[in-house]
């Protein structure tokens, strides 16, 4: 098992949060808003998580996206291990949120 980490900015093209070398598995997507939540105004820290899984050679857009437009609250952790997702040689997931730019993505992968 191996994990990747990295920061989601607001920019698609450049948070590619992970790339498969060879066959790999995800079994476990994680992301945590690091804002810290502020009880007496809720909405401070809130973005919203949009993810691809984007075939090597082919860009992101509307037919690769698995989450669009999540919202993620100040404080709050979104776990995405239901299903698994078997990506080839090159294919890649990629993370976009908006301003502000406070999640972070934690992959984990197993070689098949």
């Amino acid at each position: 098992m191996a994990l990747t980490s990295a920061l989601i900015n607001d920019d698609p093209d450049a948070t590619v949060a992970y790339t498969s070398s060879g066959n790999n598995a995800i079994t476990t997507i994680i992301v945590c808003n690091t804002a810290t939540y502020n009880p007496s105004s809720p909405a401070t820290g809130l973005t919203y998580l949009s993810l691809w899984a984007v075939k090597s050679g082919q860009a992101r857009g509307d037919v690769n996206l698995i989450v669009n437009a999540l919202p993620v609250p100040a404080g709050e952790t979104v776990s995405f291990d239901q299903e698994k997702i078997v990506l080839e040689d090159g294919d890649s997931i990629v993370a976009y949120c908006p301003t502000p730019t406070n999640l972070a993505i934690t992959i984990s992968t197993l070689p098949v």
